[in-house]
């Protein structure tokens, strides 16, 4: 254990005596460490299946996380009940606003969501969301 930490000095402090680090003198150790900011930045794509309204947490959750593009299937969704779905797909719009992020839908049983700096290039293909 003294080895370890005698390295980690070493390492940090390089060839300082224990004077010097007592004392305090003017001399910074640059650390490249990850930050909590660093691990959150990475974007990530996260498929999700809309069976049941209760289906519609994790995407509100990955929603507000601010670092996730959701791509929902709502077929089951659609196939089982239609007024639960547009339920669903209103409470998304409106945390998808509240987050100032976009939302879309392509075919006609995939929704995308996206945090606010992704923007979805509206075509044929694609739809806008609107709330009824």
């Amino acid at each position: 254990m003294r080895r370890m930490l005698s390295k980690i000095k070493d390492s940090l402090y390089g060839s300082m005596d224990d004077e010097d680090i007592e004392s305090g003198e003017d001399e910074y150790v640059e650390l490249d460490a990850l930050t909590s900011e660093d691990s959150k930045s990475k974007l990530v794509v996260k498929p999700f299946t809309l069976e049941d309204f209760s289906d519609v947490k994790p995407v509100l959750d990955a929603l507000r996380e601010g670092y996730t593009i959701s791509l929902i299937n709502i077929k089951p969704l659609k196939d089982k009940d239609l007024i639960e779905l547009k339920r669903a797909i209103n409470k998304i719009k409106k945390t998808c606003d509240a987050t100032e992020g976009n939302i879309a839908g392509f075919g006609d049983d995939w929704i995308v969501v996206t945090p606010h700096f992704v923007d979805i290039k509206k075509s044929s293909q694609t739809q806008q969301i609107n709330e009824d």
